[in-house]
C-alpha cells in the first residue's frame, strides 16, 4: 500500500505516476496533507507529525500488501518531523521527482510538470 500524504490526490495523478505506483504498491490510499497555520512553532508540528504517525500506523496494519510506504511530500517543518518518526519506526517513505517543462506564450510562461520517478527518502 502506498499512503499518499501530499496535497495532490491520487486522482489528479498523471496516468503514469498512478500506474508505477499500483505496480509496486498495489493500491494508493489518500491521507490529506494537514494544513499548517504559519504562526505555529515547533511544538504545534511536533504533536501534529504524532497524530498523523498514529494514522499512517494504523492504515498500515490493514495493509494486505509486502511493499509498504508514505509519499511523504508537503510544507518543510512537518515533512521533516515526521519522515525522522517514520524512519525510526522503519517505515518507508518515499517522494515524487518531476520534470519542469516551462512553455513560453504570449501572455508569460507556463510551468508543467511531470512525473518522472519515486525516489526513496533514505
Amino acid at each position: 500500500m502506498l499512503i499518499n500524504l501530499t496535497n495532490h490526490p491520487v486522482d489528479t495523478w498523471e496516468e503514469n505516476q498512478k500506474k508505477i505506483a499500483e505496480s509496486i504498491y498495489n493500491k494508493i490510499v489518500d491521507l490529506p496533507f494537514p494544513i499548517i497555520p504559519p504562526d505555529e512553532g515547533l511544538d504545534y508540528v511536533q504533536k501534529l507529525s504524532d497524530e498523523y504517525l498514529e494514522k499512517i500506523e494504523a492504515l498500515l496494519k490493514s495493509a494486505k500488501y509486502e511493499n509498504n510506504a508514505v509519499h511523504l511530500m508537503g510544507e518543510l517543518t512537518f515533512t521533516y518531523v515526521l519522515l525522522n518518526k517514520l524512519r525510526e519506526k522503519g517505515i518507508q517513505a518515499i517522494a515524487s521527482t518531476t520534470k519542469r517543462n516551462v512553455i513560453e506564450t504570449p501572455e508569460g510562461k507556463i510551468s508543467k510538470f511531470s512525473f518522472v520517478r519515486f525516489r526513496d527518502y533514505y
